[in-house]
């Protein structure tokens, strides 16, 4: 909210909140400076003066006023007093007819003001004549919104036909412009976002401990501060950050759709071109076979315990050396947090004798299994697992074979009965039957598991991980499962008992 000549609340009955509203911030035929002008001209004329700014940037008028940002609360009473509202014209408080009717019907009956650079003087809703102008004046909003919303369509559609995009890039991908408000003029991998998601597809397909999933990798992302989808625009086009968190689903529908692929999308699906195939808009991320994968790796599993999504080093490995269930953490803070079995407590019938529970400081325990660690495995080289798409000819054959079967079924609903449409038919038809008959005469190497010798033994990777939670994705490599004990008569700790072992896959663990 910008401050631009504001005074205090002072109970004169002319304290107004200034209401700015623009849909896209280049649009300079109603600037928010332009706006804040006219409305701080319509105020001194009326007598009144500015409290308060309600700006809403980058918010549509077919948003109801009640639900915006900046003067959504003011309306709903959630801001403190003031006596009326002011705006550069109507239609700069809605353009829905019903919502804007409904906004001056609440604000007169609270008996606030209402004021537009449009109208002379304060609006008197008790004289018909300036009820019908306000009415008149909102009808015709709306219809400047319905002319706008079809020409959007329109050319939503047009854009769609000639293969353009119209809509925001997919995540990984960003729009070039000759200039900047030029049209798109083609659509390139955005480096920054390709990295960031080309890592994640990779950690989703290379893990064998099912602790890697969407939500981890949504909180991952979260703690290491990386943009989300919408940030990471906002960043390309210089806008402030909103700082908001990765959603998993999020994730899933990035790794999951065809936008990945390079293809133009349409209501979630790849729009197809003349020649039967999706339109390609730019390199893809990566191929159909590691989709595929990337579809099978996140699809929902039935698991019994879900994967630990935050920072603590032993989470989901620590078990009751009694009754054999899950560890957790107790305490709020500092010192007092420790880990300990709850189960007696929480009621689970198994666990009723589970007394005195074991538990152990959440330092000491980490401490103790990081010195096991290392001290077993600390000189093993750390092996990276790369997941290889092998060649993707049976997936390529299968995306031709769904082209051509999309064809068929066109054709047998009539769509190419003329006899232009059949010459059209049948040669894509062969076409594509040609491709396929080439993709199958190839020899198919299937997708599958490298390991790649890194350089960094586990120690180094240790010392140098980001946070408790990367740590934890060695100590789940290696298998390390942790049982506590109860302390016996003279102990002054409870006793914990570590396993684990390497992945079968990985070089020897001991140097």
């Amino acid at each position: 909210m910008v401050d631009v000549l504001t005074t205090e609340y002072d109970g004169c009955g002319m304290c107004l909140v200034g209401n700015v509203r623009l849909s896209r911030k280049t649009d300079t035929t109603s600037s928010p400076e332009r706006q804040r002008g006219q409305i701080l001209s319509a105020a001194a004329e009326c007598g009144g003066h500015i409290i308060a700014w309600a700006e809403d940037l980058e918010v549509s008028g077919a948003t109801d006023p009640f639900t915006r940002p900046q003067l959504g609360p003011w309306l709903r009473g959630e801001m403190g007093p003031y006596d009326g509202a002011a705006s550069a014209s109507v239609d700069r408080v809605g353009r829905n007819v019903r919502e804007t009717l409904n906004t001056q019907d609440v604000l007169t009956k609270q008996g606030r003001k209402i004021i537009t650079a449009d109208h002379r003087d304060v609006w008197d809703f008790s004289d018909p004549n300036q009820e019908n102008e306000w009415l008149i004046k909102a009808w015709g909003s709306q219809m400047e919104l319905r002319a706008i919303q079809k020409r959007n369509r329109d050319e939503a559609v047009r854009a769609r036909a000639a293969g353009q995009p119209k809509n925001r890039p997919s995540y990984g991908y960003t729009y070039v412009r000759l200039f900047p408000t030029s049209k798109i003029d083609h659509v390139d991998i955005d480096p920054v976002a390709a990295e960031i998601i080309r890592d994640v597809a990779e950690r989703l397909l290379t893990d064998e401990t099912g602790k890697v999933t969407c939500s981890t990798e949504a909180a991952r992302l979260t703690r290491a501060g990386i943009p989300t989808p919408g940030d990471r625009r906002a960043q390309i086009y210089g806008r402030p950050l909103k700082g908001t968190a990765w959603a998993p689903k999020t994730l899933h529908v990035i790794l999951t759709s065809e936008a990945a692929l390079g293809h133009l999308i349409h209501d979630g699906r790849a729009v197809i071109g003349p020649d039967g195939k999706p339109f390609q808009l730019a390199e893809p991320l990566w191929d159909r076979a590691t989709r595929d994968a990337l579809i099978a790796a996140t699809s929902p599993k039935q698991v019994t315990t879900r994967a630990p999504r935050g920072v603590n080093l032993c989470a989901g490995m620590a078990f009751c050396g009694t009754c054999g269930f899950r560890l957790y953490i107790m305490g709020r803070s500092g010192a007092l947090m420790s880990y300990g079995c709850t189960a007696r407590v929480r009621g689970i019938v198994a666990s009723q004798h589970c007394k005195p529970a074991p538990s152990m400081h959440v330092s000491r325990l980490d401490a103790t299994v990081a010195a096991w660690f290392l001290e077993r495995f600390g000189a093993a080289e750390v092996m990276h697992r790369i997941y290889d798409p092998g060649t993707g000819y049976a997936a390529r054959i299968a995306e031709l074979e769904v082209s051509r079967t999309r064809l068929r079924e066109d054709r047998q609903a009539g769509l190419y009965d003329s006899a232009e449409d059949t010459a059209w038919f049948r040669a894509s038809f062969a076409r594509l039957g040609q491709e396929i008959e080439e993709f199958a005469a190839m020899p198919e190497r299937a997708p599958g598991m490298r390991m790649v010798p890194t350089g960094t033994t586990i120690a180094q990777a240790w010392e140098q991980a980001a946070d408790d939670a990367a740590r934890r994705e060695l100590l789940n490599r290696y298998n390390v499962r942790l049982v506590l004990h109860p302390r016996r008569k003279g102990e002054k700790t409870s006793r914990c008992e570590i396993t684990g072992m390497p992945p079968h896959d990985w070089l020897p663990a001991v140097a």
